[in-house]
């Protein structure tokens, strides 16, 4: 039902509008995908030879999950640009969460910076929460859509932290 609610509220014009446009949902949620492309190839590698807690996902995990998130971010994004266009606050904050996330994976995967990629999930995570709430503002399912990134996030700070201090 709630995925049915957004896509409804996805697809539904605007006032003034023709039609749906889906052009941009589209460019948005490929955009967001693409980031997953460079951390896969470090996972069967470096990534397997780390010490880890006893509660780290597997491996095959780690593809999936922030598949379907960065599909629910670039969603997000979308329905808050249907509603403000590339205006306000919101396009800034997207944009420095994006950032951080990217960052991270190339400090932690292609650095090998555990200790670094620690402070940037810190400010990734406080990123995160400021665009749940502003996405939220504009609609409540935007926000939705964030909340599993804010949780799996969330998770992978802790994740982060354990393996640094296995790792040192």
């Amino acid at each position: 039902a709630v995925v049915a609610a957004v896509f409804d509220t996805m697809i539904r014009p605007r006032r003034g509008q023709a039609g749906a446009n889906w052009v941009p949902a589209a460019v948005v949620v490929a955009f967001c995908a693409g980031y997953w492309v460079v951390t896969a190839k470090a996972i069967p590698g470096w990534y397997r030879e780390l010490r880890k807690p006893s509660w780290n996902p597997p491996n095959w995990i780690f593809g999936p999950v922030w598949t379907s998130l960065y599909i629910m971010m670039g969603v997000a994004s979308w329905v808050v640009w249907r509603s403000s266009g590339f205006q306000g606050e919101w396009i800034w904050i997207y944009g420095a969460q994006l950032f951080l996330n990217a960052i991270w994976s190339w400090i932690f995967f292609g650095l090998k910076r555990l200790d670094l990629a620690l402070i940037n999930i810190a400010l990734l995570w406080i990123s995160i929460v400021i665009c749940t709430v502003i996405f939220w503002r504009v609609s409540m399912w935007a926000g939705v859509l964030f909340v599993p990134y804010l949780l799996w996030v969330s998770f992978a700070s802790v994740l982060n932290f354990r393996i640094w201090a296995l790792n040192r």
